[in-house]
C-alpha cells in the first residue's frame, strides 16, 4: 500500500499567462500558494481473485477489467502514460471539493504519479512531477488547463512560476516571512456554490487568447509588479490589494463567464464590509471567493457569509508527498 497526500493551490495573480498557447509566444508568470488542504490517494496492487484488474473509487466507482474501459481520464491516461500493467485498487479522497478553482484536478494527477513512481521504486523530482503531469493534462486527456497548478502541487510552497517557450522556472519565494506572514493571516476563503463548467470557461479563454492579448499583457505587467512587492513592500496587504483590484478587472475581461450576479453580489458584499480586495479562485463561475481583509473582521466576515462554507487555511511548504509506503504481499502467478 502506498498513499501520497498532495496540496490544493490559491493564485494570486497571472492566471491565464500560463496557458501554453499565451507563453509559447510571449513570457508568463503566476504568483500562487499551496495550501493545508489534500488530495490523498492510495494504491496498491490487487491481488489476483478478482475478476476484473482495476478498482477504482472516487466520487464514483469503477471496476473495469480493461484499461481502454476507465472512465476516470487521469487514471486511464497516466497508467497508459507510464505503461504499468499489473491489476490495481486506486483510491482518492480529498479535503476539499473537486471543480471549485484550487487545481484539485491538477493535485489528483500529480498526486498520482508520484504515487505510481513509489510503486516502481523510482524518485522523482518535484519538476519531473511536475512537467509529467502537465504532458497528460494537456496533451493526453486535451483538458483546456495552464501549467500553474500541476507546478504549484508539485513544488509546495509561495512560488514565482515564469513561463517562456518551451521551459517552465519555479522560484520559490525565500525569506520574506513578514510579507508571507501578513498575507496568510489576512486571506479569508468561502466556498460560492460549484461553477457551471470550469472547462468551458477556460476553453473560452485560450480560444480568445488572441484577442484579448491586450488584458493578457496587462495581467503579466501587474504580475512582475506584484513579484517586487512581495520582496519589498513596507504594506504588502495595502500593495496586494491594490494590484488585485486591477487584476480581477481584468481577469472578468477575458470572458464572460467568469463572474455572474451571485458572484458579483458577494464580492460587493465583502467591499462593502471592508475587504480590501477579492477575487474568484480559478476559472470563474463559482468556487471560492477570495478577500483580503483586516484580521480583526474575521469574525465580523464569518458572520457575514455564515450561510457558505468557509475554509481557514494555513500556507503549505512540502508539495506533493509520499506518507505511506508498505510493499504489498507477493503473490505467484
Amino acid at each position: 500500500m502506498i498513499i501520497s497526500r498532495t496540496p490544493f493551490r490559491i493564485s494570486f495573480f497571472g492566471g491565464g499567462t500560463d496557458f501554453p498557447k499565451w507563453y509559447r509566444q510571449k513570457k508568463g508568470k503566476t504568483i500562487s500558494t499551496s495550501i493545508d488542504k489534500y488530495c490523498y490517494i492510495s494504491l496498491r496492487e490487487l491481488p489476483p481473485f478478482f475478476k476484473y484488474k482495476y478498482r477504482l473509487r472516487y466520487f464514483r466507482q469503477e471496476l473495469s477489467t480493461s484499461l481502454s474501459k476507465i472512465k476516470h481520464p487521469s487514471i486511464r491516461e497516466t497508467i497508459k502514460f507510464l505503461k504499468i500493467k499489473k491489476p490495481l485498487e486506486i483510491l482518492h479522497s480529498a479535503d476539499l471539493p473537486a471543480q471549485s478553482g484550487l487545481g484539485a484536478s491538477s493535485s489528483f494527477t500529480v498526486g498520482l504519479l508520484n504515487t505510481f513512481g513509489a510503486f516502481k521504486n523510482q524518485i522523482l523530482t518535484k519538476k519531473e512531477l511536475g512537467l509529467n503531469a502537465i504532458e497528460i493534462e494537456q496533451k493526453k486527456i486535451k483538458e483546456y488547463v495552464g501549467s500553474q497548478d500541476q507546478m504549484s502541487a508539485s513544488f509546495g510552497g509561495l512560488n514565482i512560476i515564469n513561463y517562456y517557450e518551451n521551459n517552465i522556472e519555479v522560484k520559490p519565494v525565500l525569506a520574506v516571512e513578514k510579507n508571507i506572514k501578513a498575507l496568510e493571516d489576512s486571506m479569508f476563503l468561502f466556498f460560492t456554490g460549484y461553477p457551471r463548467s470550469a472547462s468551458l470557461i477556460e476553453k473560452d479563454k485560450i480560444q480568445n487568447v488572441d484577442l484579448n492579448e491586450k488584458y493578457y499583457s496587462e495581467i503579466y505587467k501587474i504580475t512582475c509588479e506584484a513579484e517586487e512587492k512581495i520582496y519589498n513592500s513596507k504594506n504588502i496587504i495595502s500593495d496586494y490589494s491594490e494590484l488585485m483590484n486591477k487584476y480581477w478587472f481584468l481577469k472578468k475581461k477575458l470572458s464572460r463567464s467568469v463572474t455572474n450576479p451571485n458572484i458579483d453580489r458577494l464580492y460587493k458584499l465583502g467591499i462593502k464590509n471592508g475587504a480590501f480586495a477579492g477575487k474568484l479562485v480559478g476559472a470563474g463561475g463559482g468556487g471560492f471567493l477570495l478577500f483580503f481583509i483586516n484580521p480583526k473582521k474575521r469574525n465580523h466576515f464569518k458572520n457575514l457569509f455564515k450561510k457558505y462554507t468557509i475554509v481557514p487555511f494555513k500556507f503549505e511548504n512540502n508539495g506533493s508527498q509520499i506518507i505511506y509506503y508498505k510493499k504489498d504481499i507477493n503473490y505467484d502467478s
